[in-house]
């Protein structure tokens, strides 16, 4: 897959949405149920293999965070791309406990996890320390983030550099990659 260029700036914060490859699997409502969607439906979903190709290394300061989201069944894949991109496995930084829940296989899906990665030390000059991990806010349109996440972090990181890849929409105070809107259908 072809990407269009990274910006040429470096960042210490990265915030990233990857566009997750369900194989074309779409959430159903059980057996003769309807569909209720899933990601293909509404954005163009890449495989890992091409999202471990992306260079989100250049882009990273000696000094950098990678902040992750990751469905559940993408646990192990996320944490495998955010070592292709230079970055070690650190924590969970979020859980988002959305309002309504999701067909699962296994159970009711209801939470979805932000991920943290480190490359280097923890960038300063730190902000708050005391930000929680629990994110209780409505879902919106398919795919968005809660935006009080990206508030979340601008508090933890007021004076870093901020990026922000595969987002939904633009935030003040952050350089958003791609340029243009990801979603085909809100």
């Amino acid at each position: 897959m072809m990407f269009e260029p990274l910006p040429t700036s470096k960042f210490s914060v990265i915030y990233a949405d990857p566009p997750w490859d369900y194989k074309g699997q779409v959430q159903h409502t059980g057996a003769g149920g309807q569909t209720s969607g899933g990601a293909v439906s509404h954005y163009s979903t890449v495989k890992l293999r091409d999202l471990k190709a992306l260079p989100v290394q250049d882009v990273a300061e000696d000094d950098c965070l990678l902040f992750m989201w990751a469905t559940s069944p993408h646990l192990d894949q996320a944490i495998e791309l955010m070592k292709a991109w230079g970055f070690k496995w650190a924590t969970v930084a979020f859980v988002w406990m959305k309002d309504r829940v999701n067909p699962g296989f296994y159970t009711m899906s209801q939470c979805e996890l932000c991920l943290v990665g480190k490359r280097g030390k923890i960038p300063k000059p730190r902000g708050a320390r005391n930000v929680r991990q629990l994110v209780d806010a409505p879902r919106g349109i398919h795919s968005a983030k809660p935006h009080e996440v990206r508030e979340r972090i601008d508090l933890m990181f007021p004076a870093q550099r901020k990026l922000e890849l595969f987002g939904r929409q633009r935030a003040i105070g952050w350089e958003s990659w791609p340029v243009e809107e990801q979603s085909k259908t809100d």
